[in-house]
């Protein structure tokens, strides 16, 4: 980890984005709506303006079902993660280089909890959603960060076509 990642990894921490134990707390309960953020691959999307939900089956042979999306630059889609599996699983949204950078910092800090609108942590035989905003065309990914998952594999890809 370079001096800018570890600035970047103490910051978040410090800011109370982060916190400890994937296993033992409720995920994605939030006190006050998310803030919009802008990121390369999108914004958080609005549940009304959803015009269809892809659903995304997670396995515990690390592999996501599809793995490969495509959505129209614009199009607001519900992500409904599926754990097929017997463990954990997350889908976490971005770039190729944020989710290497991610998951460098998962694997350093493995019971890291976040809590982000372009993430969904799914517990075993349960079901998780994203509301996204696809609108940047494109070529992004999505993966599980869990360590260990995203090292074997467990990722897939998102096409933002232009309208």
């Amino acid at each position: 980890m370079n001096a800018i990642q570890l600035i970047a990894a103490c910051a978040l921490l410090a800011s109370g984005s982060a916190s400890f134990s994937h296993e033992n707390t409720p995920h994605h309960t939030r006190s006050a709506p998310a803030a919009k953020e802008q990121k390369a691959w999108g914004i958080a999307g609005d549940a009304r303006a959803v015009a269809r939900t892809i659903t995304i089956r997670m396995t515990d042979d690390m592999r996501f079902t599809p793995s490969r999306i495509v959505v129209r630059e614009g199009e607001t889609v519900r992500l409904r993660a599926e754990n097929k599996g017997r463990v954990l699983h997350e889908i976490v949204i971005g770039t190729r280089a944020d989710l290497d950078a991610h998951a460098e910092l998962m694997a350093k800090h493995p019971g890291m909890e976040h809590d982000e609108p372009h993430m969904a942590h799914v517990g075993a035989g349960q079901k998780g959603n994203i509301v996204w905003q696809f609108n940047r065309p494109g070529e992004f990914d999505f993966a599980c960060l869990i360590p260990g998952h995203y090292q074997a594999g467990m990722t897939g890809t998102i096409t933002v076509s232009p309208p």
